[in-house]
């Protein structure tokens, strides 16, 4: 039987077989600024099933004045938390350059964004779209973070040491943005939404950048308060964490979270397969893209989606593809993965 792109992601997350293992296409904008047309042409022939409104969307461009006469892109923004952010690469993540609490001295004047915007035509216009939206697809919304949002605000290393050091001006911090993002969670709930998204890099290549026990006291409790609503409003909490976070799947799975997404380069694939279906924590499954995607073949990209679908036992639930395109792929290997994927499901 043909499920609906909706309810097919909802069995993967169930652990109900689907009808075919979904895939989510991710617009990437380095991505779709360097292949343009031909990367939507590929969307438009092989259909996903979190949505297809970004088929017919403008190919993003450089900021006016940012590119200069030898084509070199450089430019400034700063972000709604008062960081100001350089960047180098068009549609690639910056680096923070002047952050408004590299000094505690500025936590007394340091103010959250704006309440996002829940009321007026414009808002009601985003609940009829998402309205809209879900009649078919699977609506995926938001990016909470607490620990991005920190070491953006001040500097890597002091954020990590007030944390160990348990300094009351941190958790002052922490708290007000965690009051910040659940006014955004509440929007999105109100907006419509079937999972909201949070995202916060707690890995390197190696492991956890803090200890278990150090996570659990800081972090959880404050993740159990953005996770509830989203609960109490029967929707998903989809996690993304890059590097290796193996230390944290426990926590993350008896926080109720239904999905991660993580860095599968850095894991034992069966190992991480067998790990998430024993605490029924569904995955998305994002190829390679530093290696893999970069600097593979295309064979070599087929043979990587055929192994890990057959890995992670895709016809069985518990997974989906999760394709982004970054720059610097090659295009033969953008259309061995897109490919690659369309036949797994049209088998």
């Amino acid at each position: 039987m043909t499920m609906l792109p909706r309810d097919r992601v909802f069995a993967a997350l169930e652990f109900r077989k689907p009808d075919v293992v979904p895939v989510e296409y991710h617009p990437s904008p380095a991505g779709l600024y360097e292949h343009r047309e031909r990367l939507r042409e590929l969307w438009r022939r092989h259909a996903q099933d979190f949505g297809d409104d970004f088929r017919g969307a403008p190919i993003p461009q450089p900021e006016p004045g940012s590119v200069d006469a030898n084509g070199k892109y450089h430019t400034f923004r700063k972000d709604i938390w008062g960081v100001l952010w350089e960047y180098h690469i068009f549609g690639v993540a910056g680096h923070p350059v002047q952050r408004p609490l590299d000094d505690w001295a500025g936590l007394k004047r340091f103010r959250p964004p704006p309440s996002p915007r829940a009321a007026g035509k414009d808002f009601r216009r985003e609940q009829v779209q998402a309205r809209e939206h879900q009649e078919k697809h699977f609506l995926k919304s938001g990016w909470v973070s607490v620990f991005e949002v920190l070491r953006a605000v001040r500097r890597f290393e002091d954020v990590l040491m007030d944390i160990e050091a348990d300094e009351p001006r941190i958790h002052r911090l922490a708290d007000t943005i965690v009051e910040y993002q659940l006014q955004v969670i509440a929007q999105l709930l109100k907006r419509g939404v079937d999972a909201v998204q949070l995202g916060d890099d707690f890995g390197t290549q190696q492991g956890l950048m803090l200890s278990p026990r150090t996570w659990r006291r800081f972090f959880r409790p404050r993740y159990q308060r953005l996770m509830e609503p989203i609960h109490k409003a029967g929707k998903k909490v989809f996690f993304h964490s890059c590097g290796n976070v193996a230390g944290l799947l426990d926590e993350i799975a008896e926080l109720g979270a239904a999905a991660i997404w993580p860095q599968l380069p850095l894991y034992d694939e069966r190992e991480l397969a067998a790990r998430l279906r024993a605490l029924k924590l569904a995955v998305a499954l994002q190829p390679d893209r530093s290696h893999l995607m970069t600097f593979g073949t295309p064979d070599e990209v087929r043979a990587a989606v055929a192994r890990t679908a057959e890995t992670f036992r895709v016809a069985d639930g518990g997974a989906w593809f999760y394709v982004e395109i970054d720059n610097g792929f090659p295009f033969a290997n953008v259309r061995a993965l897109i490919e690659s994927v369309a036949e797994l499901r049209e088998r």
